[in-house]
């Protein structure tokens, strides 16, 4: 240990316990990396804050010292949002993680960030009540807001920056704020949620988060609908919205994948491009939607549709679909999985998705798309040899293909995994001088540049 970093050590321990400040070297090993391919790096510290106070304090520290400062949740995140580049101090939220209110009369919830997506749904379940934001992982709340998370729901009730009504957040100078109020609307000053929501640590660190939360839908049937081509199963898609057909999920899961589903889940679905569809509603309102939107698939050439009412067997689809990751690095032991995504205007979707397949194929390497479709997000996923050079090099190409192909198209370099590390350098091909108001901003909150820097872009 260093003669600053014992230094900062001494001074947290001043105003935490002593068990919430850690130098242990696995401590900071699990700190040093998240789900994505990017390199580890440790930060000098972990500490476990209990409350906004301890976390005002950790910052008014760092702040005094200068010192890197990044917020950690699960590490779930997949574009190194969460790795300590500059090492420093890691802030885990893991023993933050109590649901403060419940208010069902307004559909709300005030929850601490360490919260975790799953924790809540259970808790929510006794007032028949649900968090809708499901990006897969069991990702905590704080983090979720951090990336601007969504997943396979958004396309009916929106992403996280839609369900945040205020954040309580302490700044890089341990002042605390709120961002908003319990109205549902406001037209008073500037839009801090929006802000905030999507910032990944570099503008403060959420302490307390108010959600909007939802009834459970009093009938749920999800399904599958195989198609012979991507094209077919993504225009389907296209029109389904276009009709207005009110759909809980929808999800694309290409023909590689669907084999690596087979042989993750022993499973025996059909391997040709699938949709995975949900719908959520009144019982009949819902067979008409489901009516309508087999006929609409017939158009597109639809090889087959299957529908679930079980809750085992609807269990088991979605498992399917959540489990593609694990799937995929079950298959290839010794690689390493590369997530990447963009999102498209729907009216370019279907071209983008089978661009990204040519592209895929050309690089050799394996992998499969699966996706959001219903708004447009879709993931490519890699297998890599992370010590191979070559390879390294072409995942890289890859991903520089689709995404300069979804900005020339009106797209994003990301949907909903954030910038981290693997997306600044699009920042200004994306955003232009727009990116030039996004640093003033940064370097008013946070002049010093000690909140997770190095993310989204540098100073």
């Amino acid at each position: 240990m260093t003669v600053a970093v014992e230094l900062l050590v001494n001074q947290l321990k001043q105003v935490l316990l002593e068990e919430q400040v850690s130098t242990n070297e696995t401590v900071r090993q699990l700190h040093g990396k998240d789900e994505s391919h990017h390199m580890m790096r440790l930060p000098d510290i972990v500490v476990f804050p209990r409350s906004t106070a301890d976390v005002s304090a950790i910052l008014k520290i760092a702040h005094a010292q200068r010192v890197p400062v990044v917020p950690f949740g699960v590490g779930s995140s997949l574009e190194g949002n969460s790795i300590p580049i500059a090492h420093g101090i890691s802030i885990d939220f893991s023993e933050m993680n109590t649901i403060l209110e419940v208010r069902p009369d307004d559909l709300l919830v005030k929850v601490q960030p360490g919260v975790t997506r799953s924790q809540l749904n259970k808790e929510l379940k006794k007032h028949g009540l649900q968090f809708t934001v499901d990006p897969g992982a069991d990702a905590t709340l704080g983090g979720m807001a951090a990336t601007n998370a969504s997943g396979t729901t958004a396309v009916r009730y929106g992403v996280m920056r839609d369900q945040v009504r205020d954040l309580e957040v302490v700044l890089a100078d341990g002042s605390v704020i709120h961002t908003g109020n319990l109205a549902a609307k406001s037209s008073s000053g500037y839009h801090l949620n929006g802000l905030f929501v999507g910032s990944e640590g570099t503008l403060g660190c959420f302490t307390e988060l108010t959600l909007k939360v939802y009834g459970i839908p009093e009938f749920v049937t999800a399904g599958r609908a195989v198609f012979d081509t991507v094209g077919d199963a993504v225009s389907a898609v296209t029109a389904l919205l276009q009709a207005g057909i009110s759909i809980g999920r929808v999800e694309l899961v290409d023909e590689s994948s669907m084999k690596q589903a087979n042989v993750y889940n022993d499973t025996s679905f059909s391997e040709k491009p699938t949709l995975f569809l949900e719908f959520h509603g009144n019982e009949a309102g819902m067979h008409a939607d489901i009516a309508f939107a087999t006929e609409i698939f017939e158009d597109y050439s639809c090889l087959s549709v299957e529908f679930e009412q079980d809750n085992a067997a609807r269990n088991k689809l979605w498992e399917a679909r959540h489990s593609l990751a694990y799937a995929y690095i079950h298959a290839y032991p010794g690689k390493k999985l590369m997530s990447t995504d963009v999102c498209v205007p729907i009216s370019v979707l279907a071209e983008t998705i089978l661009y990204a397949r040519e592209q895929l194929d050309h690089v050799g390497l394996a992998g499969g798309l699966v996706g959001h479709v219903g708004d447009g997000n879709f993931h490519a996923l890699l297998m890599l040899n992370p010590n191979d050079t070559e390879e390294q090099a072409k995942a890289d190409r890859f991903n520089e293909q689709i995404v300069q192909y979804a900005l020339l198209r009106g797209g994003t370099c990301t949907g909903e995994h954030g910038v981290g590390i693997g997306k600044m350098k699009y920042q200004a091909t994306e955003h232009g001088s727009s990116l030039v108001v996004m640093k003033s901003i940064k370097a008013a909150l946070d002049p010093l540049n000690i909140m997770n820097p190095g993310k989204i872009f540098t100073l």
